[in-house]
C-alpha cells in the first residue's frame, strides 16, 4: 500500500461513503480511510444484513483503492458475522484493523487475514487520556502473535482532542516513544477528533467557531525534536465529533436543529438552524450564505462540498436544501478536499 497523505476516520454509514465516493479522483488516491463500523444496536431487526449492506456500500466506493476496516464495537470473530469479516479483510481492498484492547480471538481473525491477503495490517491503539505503560506490553505481544512478515501500520488514536486537553500532543509524544520503537511500522499515523462534542456550545444565535485542536495537535507533535516526528501522518475524525461513532449503525440522524459545518486553515465554522415541520428553507440558505461570505470560504470550484454550499445560499424554493445526510456528506467533502490539499502543500 502506498504511503498515505491523510487518513480521516469515517464511521461505515450512507453520508460518509457518499463524501468518500464524490471526492475527485486526485483527492480520493491520497486519502486513505480508517472505516470504522459503528456499534449495532439492539433495534436492528437484521443485524448481520445491516452490516452487509453498509459494508458493501464502502467496498463499492473504495473500488480498488486501499482503506483499513475495523469493528471495535461488534464481536464480528464469531458467528454468523467471521466469514463476512474474514471476506472484507482478505479479498477487497479493506485492510485487517487489530487492537491490543480487544479479545484475542479478534486480534487472530485479524493477523490471520492479513497474513493470507498480504496486504499489511493496522494496529489502532486508543489513547483517550494519558498512555497507559500496559498499553506498550500489550501491543509488544500483538506484534510477536504477527510475525514479521507482516507490513504493520501504527494508527495512534487520541479520539476527541478538544480545548480541554491542552497537553494532547504531550501525551501523542509520549505514547509514541514507546510505540515507534516496537517494530518497522510502515505507516505512523496521529488520528484525533477536534469538532466539538456539543456543538451548541460554541454557537451564538445560531453561529459559532471551534479550533481546529486536531490540527494543531498534529502540528505541534511534527515541530518536536523527535526523529520520527517529520514522517507521522495526519488523520481526523472530519467535520463529526470523535463519540460520533459510538451511535448505532441503523441509529436515526434526526434532530430539531440541523448545522452546515465548514473548514478554515484553523477554525470549523458551524452554521445550525432550526429544522422542524420543514419550514427550514430559508433558514437553511441564511446559514449557507454565512459559511460563503466568510473569509475563509475557498469558492466553488474547489469541492463538490464547496459548489453545494454557494447553490444552497443563492438559490430559492425549497428545493435544494438538503437534509442531515447531505448536509454531512457535503461538509465532509469539503473538509476532505481542504485537508489534502493543505498536506499537499506540507501543512505546518
Amino acid at each position: 500500500m502506498p504511503g498515505p497523505l491523510y487518513i480521516p476516520v469515517l464511521p461505515v454509514r450512507a453520508h460518509a461513503a457518499s463524501a468518500f465516493g464524490k471526492l475527485d479522483a486526485e483527492t480520493a488516491d491520497r486519502t486513505v480511510p480508517l472505516w470504522t463500523l459503528p456499534e449495532i444496536g439492539g433495534g436492528a431487526r437484521q443485524p448481520a444484513d445491516t452490516v452487509k449492506k453498509a459494508l458493501r456500500r464502502i467496498v463499492r466506493v473504495q473500488q480498488r483503492r486501499a482503506a483499513w476496516l475495523d469493528t471495535p464495537f461488534t464481536a464480528l470473530d464469531h458467528d454468523p458475522y467471521e466469514e463476512l469479516l474474514r471476506y472484507c479483510w482478505s479479498a477487497t481492498p479493506l485492510l485487517p484493523v487489530a487492537d491490543p484492547a480487544r479479545p484475542r480471538s479478534h486480534q487472530a481473525l485479524a493477523a490471520e487475514c492479513a497474513a493470507a491477503a498480504g496486504g499489511g495490517l493496522g494496529v489502532r491503539i486508543r489513547v483517550p487520556g494519558a498512555f497507559r505503560d500496559e498499553l506498550t506490553a500489550h501491543t509488544q505481544d500483538l506484534l510477536v502473535r504477527v510475525g514479521v512478515g507482516v507490513p504493520v501500520d501504527l494508527l495512534l488514536d487520541l479520539q476527541a482532542v478538544l480545548p480541554t486537553r491542552p497537553d494532547a500532543a504531550k501525551e501523542a509524544i509520549r505514547a509514541l516513544d514507546e510505540l515507534v520503537p516496537l517494530a518497522a511500522w510502515r505507516t505512523v499515523a496521529l488520528l484525533s477528533g477536534g469538532f466539538p462534542d456539543e456543538a451548541g456550545r460554541v454557537l451564538d444565535r445560531g453561529r459559532g467557531v471551534a479550533a481546529r485542536t486536531d490540527w494543531h495537535t498534529w502540528c505541534e507533535l511534527r515541530t518536536s525534536e523527535r526523529s520520527y516526528a517529520r514522517s507521522v501522518r495526519y488523520g481526523d475524525y472530519g467535520t463529526l465529533a470523535a463519540r460520533n461513532l459510538t451511535r448505532p449503525v441503523e441509529g436515526s440522524e434526526r434532530s430539531r436543529y440541523g448545522l452546515l459545518r465548514y473548514t478554515t486553515e484553523r477554525a470549523f465554522l458551524l452554521a445550525s438552524f432550526l429544522v422542524e415541520g420543514r419550514g427550514e428553507t430559508g433558514a437553511t440558505r441564511a446559514a449557507a450564505r454565512w459559511v460563503t461570505e466568510s473569509s475563509g470560504y475557498r469558492g466553488t470550484r474547489t469541492s463538490e462540498g464547496d459548489r453545494w454550499y454557494a447553490e444552497c445560499a443563492l438559490t430559492t424554493g425549497a428545493a435544494g436544501t438538503g437534509n442531515p445526510t447531505t448536509w454531512n456528506t457535503m461538509g465532509n467533502i469539503q473538509h476532505m478536499t481542504f485537508v489534502v490539499q493543505s498536506l499537499s502543500r506540507g501543512g505546518r
